[in-house]
């Protein structure tokens, strides 16, 4: 074997994961396994470790080094354990000089853990890549870190403070995957609606996405990752009423539908905000779809205070939810709040997941009938411009092929393919 990657978490550690590979390659590093953590939540530390020990039980010659949030925020949590040979931070995976003394001199015990302190890092690189391996869309890093302090995120001690990719690097990177032949990108980020107050002139996030489609007409397809809607600048909100290349897809960093679980969360909104965005984007951009993370079952939510999590899908026509059962992270000012017992909190979680399949089936119902241009991830497989899955059967991975949806299975629907879209 020469590298491997296993990849955990969000999108920018996709991202991160193809850098780190080249990287890596360039240093002339062999028989190595990568693997790449995520620190939202203990569950995502525990599947980590349990990746390592896989990892080294199948290949035992191979050094693993791991990486990631999770490596930076507790490093002590993989440095101690035997199959691991070396623990980089988030800075120290993106550089080929982390990979270039292992290819050389293999690891010391005393050097076995190279992370550094995340707050001192006041750049992020706009890496250029030419694709990540084996996906339909680009994500194209704009962004890292982030300022706030959600009682509940490690994330901050992770990725360190905001900072931003200049316009000019990520109108080049992009220009450079769309001439490989990418139809569709992904911006991606910690905080991606921060962006830009670290930058000459502080842009925002939607100068940058008007700025985008306007210097590369020939990208099809852009894509926002997940945002938080009390950022939205006037520029966004143009983009999405004027530019369909721009998806109607959002995915909102919602956490909670009641005001005081907002508060005690850290929070920079409240329901109302969330809720007036909504219509005002729908009223822009009639066919626009809400995706939404939601915490069930944070400390001190009492049932009142979780109906209005529920009531929240309705009010804001949410159809794609990520719910996130509460878990306290060490070093957070929830893990020292009251908890609730964990039965309750599965509970909701379980509750709050069968509120939103049956947004979705209501989705899925509305789209049969209807034309979609749908992006190929796979054989077999792909999205609409809404993000939502669609079984076809045809289509080559990367394309867009125009689709008459005619059924769905109440998670994805069906299609039928008509014609390869221009």
């Amino acid at each position: 074997m020469s590298i491997d990657v296993v990849t955990f978490g969000c999108r920018l550690n996709a991202y991160e994961s193809e850098v780190m590979k080249r990287e890596a390659e360039a240093a002339g590093l062999k028989d190595a396994i990568l693997i790449n953590t995520c620190a939202v939540t203990g569950e995502a530390v525990r599947q980590a470790r349990q990746a390592v020990r896989k990892a080294k039980r199948d290949n035992p010659n191979a050094r693993v080094i791991v990486t990631g949030c999770a490596a930076q925020t507790e490093s002590e949590t993989f440095s101690s354990m035997e199959e691991v040979d070396l623990v980089l931070g988030n800075t120290e995976k993106l550089e080929r000089k982390s990979y270039q003394d292992v290819a050389a001199f293999g690891v010391s015990e005393t050097e076995k853990v190279r992370v550094n302190d995340i707050m001192s890092v006041e750049e992020t690189a706009g890496h250029l890549i030419d694709g990540l391996t084996g996906r339909a869309r680009a994500f194209v890093q704009v962004q890292n870190g982030c300022d706030h302090r959600c009682t509940f995120c490690i994330i901050p001690y992770g990725r360190g403070n905001s900072r931003s990719v200049p316009m000019g690097v990520v109108i080049d990177q992009i220009k450079r995957l769309v001439d490989n032949g990418y139809n569709e990108i992904v911006l991606t980020g910690v905080d991606i609606t921060s962006y830009g107050a670290d930058l000459p002139g502080t842009p925002k996030l939607g100068t940058l996405s008007a700025k985008i489609l306007k210097m590369v007409p020939d990208l099809k397809r852009l894509r926002l990752s997940s945002i938080d809607s009390i950022e939205a600048d006037d520029d966004l909100m143009r983009v999405i009423a004027e530019d369909e290349r721009l998806m109607p897809h959002l995915h909102l960093s919602l956490q909670a539908g009641d005001d005081m679980i907002l508060k005690r969360m850290k929070r920079r909104h409240l329901r109302a905000d969330t809720i007036r965005f909504c219509e005002e984007v729908r009223r822009l951009r009639p066919d626009m779809v809400f995706g939404a993370d939601i915490i069930a079952g944070f400390p001190t939510e009492t049932e009142d205070m979780f109906q209005n999590s529920l009531r929240i899908v309705d009010e804001c026509g949410l159809t794609h939810l990520h719910v996130f059962p509460f878990s306290p992270r060490k070093g957070t000012p929830a893990a020292r709040m009251p908890q609730l017992p964990r039965n309750v909190v599965k509970e909701r979680g379980a509750r709050l997941r069968a509120k939103g399949e049956e947004a979705l089936v209501r989705h899925l119902q509305a789209e049969v009938g209807k034309t979609r241009p749908v992006l190929i991830e796979k054989e077999g497989l792909g999205r609409t411009e809404q993000f939502t899955q669609v079984e076809l059967g045809s289509g080559n991975a990367g394309e867009i092929v125009e689709t008459r949806i005619i059924g769905h299975t109440g998670r994805h629907l069906l299609g039928e393919a008509l014609s390869r879209a221009a």
